[in-house]
């Protein structure tokens, strides 16, 4: 796994419709939006967030993370409107030794039901299997979000289990989590970030 292609610049990922980048100060009341909003963090260890003052120590907490290595959170950003925060993706966990990560990612609710999840995270898993040279991408959902479920399966995962009892979750309590998983030699399909 070649993890300067993901800390060395903050990369920037794009396709026709979405660009992923680097969530920044100016984004923070659109952040707010997302995580104000109880809907999106459902089936989520994450609380929502109600002010501005702790949404912007939240993205110095981004750029904390992706300068120690331990996490890249991606903004997603429609290309009309480049400036229009939708959502976030990100990749944590690094393992180097399995050549390993673990992917997640939230939409704001107007953007539910769009494609938008599904398309951003196809593009962070060509990114992560062509650039990065990742062996495997794994996520953990909640087994009644059958939203994300679909998003995973529309991408080539796999549901690999049932982990019972096996995280403890801000505001959830200790809850069960599917694991699907995703293998460089099982995605297909050509990726605009191929050599």
């Amino acid at each position: 796994m070649n993890v300067e292609a993901v800390f060395g610049t903050f990369p920037v990922l794009e396709s026709d419709r979405l660009i992923l980048k680097k969530v920044e100060d100016r984004h923070a009341e659109q952040l707010l939006g997302i995580y104000s909003n109880d809907h999106v963090f459902e089936y989520c260890g994450i609380l929502p967030k109600y002010k501005l003052d702790v949404i912007r120590k939240m993205i110095g907490h981004f750029e904390r993370d992706y300068m120690k290595r331990s996490r890249v959170k991606w903004g997603i950003f429609e290309q009309e409107e480049a400036e229009r925060l939708v959502g976030i993706t990100e990749v944590m966990a690094f393992s180097q030794t399995v050549s390993m990560v673990t992917a997640g990612y939230f939409l704001a609710e107007e953007s539910w039901r769009k494609g938008i999840a599904t398309e951003a995270l196809s593009m962070m898993v060509d990114y992560l299997f062509e650039k990065v040279g990742v062996n495997r991408i794994q996520a953990e959902v909640m087994p009644a979000n059958e939203s994300s479920k679909r998003v995973l399966l529309k991408n080539g995962f796999t549901r690999e289990g049932l982990l019972r009892q096996a995280a403890l979750w801000s505001g959830k309590g200790i809850v069960d989590l599917e694991i699907y998983g995703l293998l460089r030699a099982e995605h297909r399909g050509s990726s605009p970030y191929a050599d």
